[in-house]
């Protein structure tokens, strides 16, 4: 597992002044940013939260794909955390690895389907919020802004704000591309900065360059949602189906950001 950690940190980059900028703007190229991160421990519980056959197998089938260990451990997550999980649904895929994790390490794991009715902690109590896949809807709802309070309201100073989300090209406007599933990193980022969050580090863990969005029924094109019809009669040939199931999961942003001390 040694070898993965060190390919999360060679992928890691700190953030930079120049990102607290609109929207639309562009940001900076991966080669303008510092590589430097703490140095990265072993968990052997999260090891095993993982590689658990108490996960559901397509659950750990996708593993290649989302590579839970070295995400987890790039957003900082240790033992004893208070992890709060954004809108994790009736079978959320994280949950399999932190609610076991955070039992096995003295944690506790916080499951929030509804973020501003109940954050299911007290202000400041909450030392890890993973928001998984979430901001391409709540950008249509106008729910970003305020999500992003009550989070930065729930965490301790100095805790994490993780973020895995599909990932579009920068600066495209994202009322254009969130109903297909992705948004600019550069708007998730502006966003949470807005918030009061700093940026401290954003990996490419995630990145699928064989993912050119451009697919029929948005990111659900793609594995595992693998939509291949629609209501209007639009359908996919097999060989469309199997060209699509090749890319694999969508391409992703892998931020973390924390909460000032």
């Amino acid at each position: 597992m040694r070898h993965a950690l060190l390919a999360a940190a060679a992928l890691a980059a700190c953030a930079a002044p120049g990102l607290a900028q609109a929207q639309q703007t562009p940001t900076l190229p991966r080669s303008a940013l510092s590589t430097a991160i703490p140095q990265l421990q072993e968990d052997a519980a999260l090891q095993a939260a993982v590689a658990s056959t108490t996960r559901p197998e397509a659950d750990r089938a996708r593993d290649r794909w989302r590579h839970p260990y070295e995400a987890l451990t790039f957003w900082g997550l240790t033992p004893g955390m208070t992890v709060v999980e954004i809108e994790p649904g009736g079978a959320s895929w994280w949950r399999h690895i932190l609610e076991p994790y955070a039992a096995a390490t003295g944690g506790r794991y916080v499951p929030v389907n509804r973020p501003l009715e109940s954050m299911g902690v007290a202000p400041g109590s909450a030392d890890f919020i993973l928001v998984a896949r979430a901001f391409h809807n709540w950008s249509r709802g106008g729910r970003t802004e305020p999500y992003l309070a009550a989070f930065f309201q729930a965490l301790k100073p100095g805790g994490v704000l993780a973020v895995e989300q599909h990932r579009s090209v920068d600066g495209l406007n994202v009322a254009d591309v969130a109903p297909t599933g992705y948004v600019p990193e550069s708007y998730v980022i502006k966003a949470a900065q807005d918030a009061g969050f700093v940026l401290e580090a954003r990996s490419e863990l995630n990145a699928n360059p064989a993912d050119d969005r451009d697919h029929p029924f948005g990111v659900w094109t793609l594995p595992p949602v693998r939509r291949s019809a629609d209501d209007q009669g639009r359908a996919l040939t097999p060989d469309q189906r199997a060209a699509f199931d090749a890319i694999g999961e969508s391409d992703r942003m892998t931020l973390r950001f924390r909460k000032p001390e």
